[in-house]
């Protein structure tokens, strides 16, 4: 059965579909190896992580229950157990005592339940029931500005064949796919869906974004008579297009902000007035100026910041009356969601697959011509060796016209020779124009050779993951905010803090007769972190939360002596 098993009865039945979902039993244990992950539950269940339970089902017959699974799952992201294979360097027994039994899912296990899971292809109805309790009608105000932006995720296999993508942190075109993530004003991811080739940001904002947000019900069809926006876009210059915004607030009463391409004037340095703007959670002095600006045939409101170096940063936006702090503070603060980025790749290694496989695409979708594609890029690096020897032929006639008689030879024979060289390489260039002609730029995919048609990697279960690392994250901040108000250095050590309570070992006292669970998480590194984590366990308290699957009332205390001197 397993390293760590106990409950044979009940695991004996499971495989002859006698037997029901266990239920949590805890015993006492003491210093249970990363027991303080438990202080993180409370928080995890206000995110809704069991909302699970009313969108996805396993079999009764399971031993491990889906309320365990989705447990499981969201204690390995925050012990930073990034893939089930590395559960096979952890104490199994140790974990599975946590959520109450005897042993957690071997990796297995665990990846068929996630297939069990994926397969019902509910994530996204999942993810949208977190987003009506996170952002019920008294909770709108954060989502009043929405920041999107693409992330590409770099594929390292040889199974799909997937598009070359350019990955900007290595300078590199990489077989990869994309994610579109939507965050809200705080910075708190809201949403995220998936690209199938080389959709463009503008695409994906029209034809999955805006449509899951009125399945959501953050934004509304209806808006007739409607003057004000319903949210305002925040993203960068990939989804520039005047037409496009325009088309954004005509139909949608979405307005934008992001920043203009292509600015060649500049604004007189007199007309900037100093102004403090709020950026997130910090007052930062900027000089800026607005304007009205006219691009591509539509009015626009035009912001410029002018910078130490001289250098004007230039921001559009089609919102009708935010002030220009305002339109300011949410530009810069669009760094939450590359901080978000960060976060998630280090600690949560949110790029790793966790179903392997790949699925087909729609074959009348259409793509660019790789053979058209490559033609163009033939072309191209041909006309750069021609300019190239260009930029040295013609300077030499002109030296050949100023020169004494006994150097023109010299300079005649390589003029000749660049001349041979610019004659071939435009008879290359006119034949290589004439092949590209006969090609079509896109193709349906139904059109590309079988062995090089364009798939996509299983997307449902890296969706279901992202939706639970969501919870994860906010339920980590939601921890940092609250103690934050007893750490000197909150911006810096919050977080820190968070993950030595979740590493730190812990007393686990079940109380049968009184229905409690007492979780007494062990001293932390400095005595300031553990006055914080009291604070903690009495803020914890005040919720009174049960123990999922069981009627344990759980109480939250510390160990540490806290009279010591600091």
């Amino acid at each position: 059965m397993g390293e760590a098993t106990t409950r044979f009865v009940e695991r004996t039945l499971c495989p002859l579909g006698k037997g029901v979902q266990a239920p949590p039993v805890f015993e006492e244990s003491k210093a249970l190896c990363g027991a303080g992950i438990l202080f993180m539950l409370p928080s995890l269940l206000a995110q809704g992580l069991l909302k699970a339970k009313e969108v996805f089902r396993l079999p009764a017959s399971h031993y491990y229950g889906l309320e365990s699974v989705v447990l499981t799952l969201a204690f390995m992201a925050l012990a930073r157990i990034k893939h089930p294979e590395q559960l096979k360097q952890c104490k199994p027994g140790e974990i599975g005592r946590l959520i109450g039994l005897d042993r957690i899912p071997e990796v297995r296990c665990l990846r068929e339940k996630i297939k069990f899971i994926s397969e019902q292809q509910r994530s996204v109805h999942f993810n949208n029931l977190l987003i009506d309790q996170w952002y019920h009608d008294d909770n709108r105000e954060d989502t009043g500005f929405l920041y999107i932006d693409g992330h590409v995720r770099i594929y390292y296999g040889y199974k799909a064949n997937l598009p070359s993508k350019f990955i900007s942190r290595q300078k590199l075109c990489l077989s990869a796919t994309s994610e579109f993530w939507v965050n809200d004003a705080v910075g708190m991811p809201v949403m995220m869906v998936m690209g199938e080739l080389s959709e463009k940001l503008q695409t994906v904002i029209e034809h999955q974004i805006i449509p899951q947000l009125m399945e959501a019900k953050l934004i509304s069809s209806d808006i007739e008579d409607q003057q004000e926006p319903q949210c305002t876009f925040v993203f960068d210059r990939e989804a520039y297009e005047p037409a496009f915004f325009r088309r954004l607030w005509e139909q949608y009463r979405i307005a934008i902000i992001t920043y203009r391409k292509n600015v060649k004037d500049q604004w007189d340095k007199e007309h900037f007035e100093s102004i403090d703007v709020q950026v997130l959670n910090h007052t930062i002095n900027m000089d800026l100026c607005e304007q009205e600006t006219e691009l591509g045939g539509y009015r626009m409101r035009e912001i410029r910041r002018l910078g130490a170096s001289g250098h004007q940063t230039a921001i559009i936006t089609t919102h009708p009356h935010l002030q220009t702090k305002q339109i300011a503070g949410r530009m810069f603060a669009r760094w939450s969601q590359e901080n978000f980025f960060r976060y998630l790749i280090q600690d949560y290694d949110f790029d790793k697959m966790i179903s392997f496989g790949v699925e087909t695409i729609d074959m009348e979708k259409t793509v660019v011509n790789p053979q058209y594609r490559k033609a163009t890029y033939q072309l191209k690096k041909l006309r750069e060796r021609k300019q190239r020897i260009e930029s040295k032929f013609y300077p030499l006639v002109e030296q050949a016209i100023d020169s004494e008689l006994e150097m023109i030879p010299r300079l005649t024979d390589k003029q000749m020779q660049y001349k041979q060289l610019l004659d071939q390489y435009s008879q290359e260039e006119s034949a290589l124009a004439m092949e590209r002609k006969k090609l079509q730029p896109r193709i349906k995919l139904s059109q590309m050779p079988e062995e090089k048609r364009y798939n996509k990697l299983k997307t449902e279960s890296k969706i279901f993951m992202n939706v639970i690392k969501m919870i994860c994250y906010r339920a980590e901040s939601a921890v940092a905010s609250l103690i934050s108000p007893y750490l000197a250095n909150a911006d810096k050590e919050k977080r820190m803090v968070v993950k030595q309570i979740i590493q730190a070992n812990a007393d686990v006292i079940p109380d049968y007769e009184n229905n409690t669970l007492t979780v007494v998480l062990y001293s932390l590194s400095a005595n300031r972190y553990n006055q914080a984590a009291a604070e903690l366990a009495n803020l914890l308290n005040l919720t009174e939360t049960i123990f999922p699957g069981s009627e344990l009332r759980m109480v939250f205390k510390i160990s540490a002596n806290l009279d010591c001197d600091k």
